[in-house]
C-alpha cells in the first residue's frame, strides 16, 4: 500500500501541476499583456536654418497631406542674395563669351579665358547654395497625418536645429508588448488576435508584425510588435488596452 502511494505521488503531483501552470499562464496573458497605441511613423521637424518664423500655417491636431506647407520663414534677405547671385552668373557668362571671342583673335591668352570660365562655375555654386537655402524657407509635411505639438509661433526667431512641430502618421498604429519566450512556438508574424482598448470600450482586430531578435534570458520574455488590422478613425496614439492573446492550448481549454 505504501509502495503504491509512493509510486502514485509523482503522477498525482504532475497531474495537479498542469492545471496550475495553465492557470498561471492564463493569468499572465489576461492581466499583464497590456500595450499602448503608437504611430508607426512620427517625427519632430526641426529648423533647417536660423531665422524668423514668418507664419505657422497649421495648428495642433490639424490633419495635413504629404507636401503641404506647415511653416514659412522670413527669407527676404536670402531672396535678395539669390537675385544678386543670378545677376553675377549672367555677368560671368557675358564675360566668358567676350573673352572667348578675344581668344579666337589671339587678343588674350588661355589663362584669362580659363579664369573667366572659373568665374562662371563660382557663380553657379553661389546660386546653388542660395537655392538650397531658399528651399529651407518652407517646411513641408514629409507624409500625410496630423500635427502634434507645435513648438514655435509666428514671428518668433529660431535657431537651426531647434524643434518646430511634430507630425504623426496615424495611417498605421502599432502595439508593443512583452510576451513569454515559450510562446514563440506559435506566436509568429501574421498571428491574429484582438485588443480591448479602454479609451473606446471596444475590441479591435490586430495581428503580430514581428518579434525582437533576441530573448531576455533573465525574464525569459521577448518584445513583440503588433499592428491594428484596419483603419478606425476613433483610435488615437497614446490609447492603451489589454491584449486578448492566449496560447492555443489555453484558448481551447477555455472554450
Amino acid at each position: 500500500m505504501k509502495l503504491a502511494t509512493a509510486l502514485m505521488g509523482p503522477l498525482l503531483s504532475g497531474a495537479l501541476m498542469a492545471p496550475v501552470l495553465a492557470q498561471s499562464e492564463l493569468s499572465l496573458a489576461q492581466s499583464e499583456l497590456r500595450a499602448q497605441l503608437s504611430p508607426v511613423r512620427y517625427a519632430t521637424l526641426a529648423a533647417g536654418m536660423t531665422g524668423k518664423a514668418e507664419q505657422v500655417l497649421v495648428r495642433e491636431g490639424q490633419r495635413v497631406e504629404q507636401g503641404q506647407i506647415l511653416l514659412e520663414f522670413d527669407c527676404t534677405l536670402q531672396q535678395a542674395q539669390r537675385q544678386k547671385a543670378r545677376a553675377q552668373l549672367a555677368g560671368a557668362r557675358n564675360n566668358y563669351t567676350g573673352n572667348k571671342r578675344m581668344a579666337e583673335l589671339n587678343a588674350i591668352g588661355s589663362v584669362e579665358l580659363n579664369n573667366s570660365k572659373i568665374e562662371i562655375d563660382k557663380a553657379r555654386a553661389d546660386l546653388a547654395y542660395l537655392d538650397a537655402t531658399m528651399a529651407r524657407c518652407r517646411v513641408p509635411a514629409p507624409y500625410a497625418g496630423f500635427v502634434g505639438e507645435v513648438h514655435v509661433r509666428g514671428q518668433e526667431f529660431v535657431q537651426a536645429g531647434e524643434p518646430l512641430l511634430e507630425i504623426i502618421d496615424d495611417s498605421a498604429l502599432e502595439l508593443e508588448f512583452i510576451a513569454p519566450s515559450r510562446w514563440l512556438a506559435w506566436l509568429t508574424p501574421g498571428h491574429e488576435f484582438e485588443v480591448a482598448i479602454e479609451d473606446t470600450g471596444r475590441r479591435y482586430p490586430a495581428r503580430l508584425a514581428h518579434t525582437a531578435g533576441k530573448v531576455d534570458p533573465l525574464s525569459q520574455s521577448i518584445k513583440a510588435v503588433a499592428v491594428i488590422d484596419g483603419q478606425f478613425d476613433e483610435l488615437l496614439p497614446g490609447m492603451s488596452g489589454r491584449l486578448l492573446l492566449l496560447p492555443p492550448d489555453i484558448s481551447a481549454h477555455n472554450e
